[in-house]
């Protein structure tokens, strides 16, 4: 069974995002996707400091079965990156909310339109996504 905690919103690119205090963000990619990918092997990410307009691209996640783009959730700037995932790519598939967290940002719009509940987000991959 999928692990989509309640108190995240997300993307039908499987992207979660935990809004934080003044108006960042921390993102990664759901327990969905990781199970999708399988064991990764290999997380890009983007440069600190770097624009990106909701749904571009951001970086790419590699596992064993295939590479995969990461898609930005929200217009944003990135103000950090988890940088363990260079040397433990595995956090994203053993703790996807927690240790395997991929980037935080600034957002440039601090609503959240356009991402879904955890229900909402249920039901989308329940419905075979």
């Amino acid at each position: 069974m999928t692990n989509i905690p309640e108190e995240l919103k997300y993307t039908k690119d499987h992207e979660w995002v935990l809004t934080m205090s003044g108006g960042k963000a921390r993102v990664g990619i759901t327990d969905h996707a990781q199970r999708e990918l399988g064991d990764l092997v290999y997380v890009e990410q983007p440069t600190i400091g770097a624009n990106f307009e909701a749904y571009e691209p951001f970086g790419s996640a590699e596992s064993v079965k295939a590479v995969t783009e990461l898609y930005m959730p929200a217009a944003g700037q990135v103000t950090a990156r988890n940088d363990r995932l260079n040397d433990e790519p595995e956090l994203v598939n053993t703790d996807p909310y927690g240790d395997g967290w991929l980037i935080e940002i600034s957002l440039k719009d601090p609503s959240s339109d356009g991402l879904l509940s955890a229900k909402e987000y249920d039901a989308y991959i329940t419905s075979g996504d």
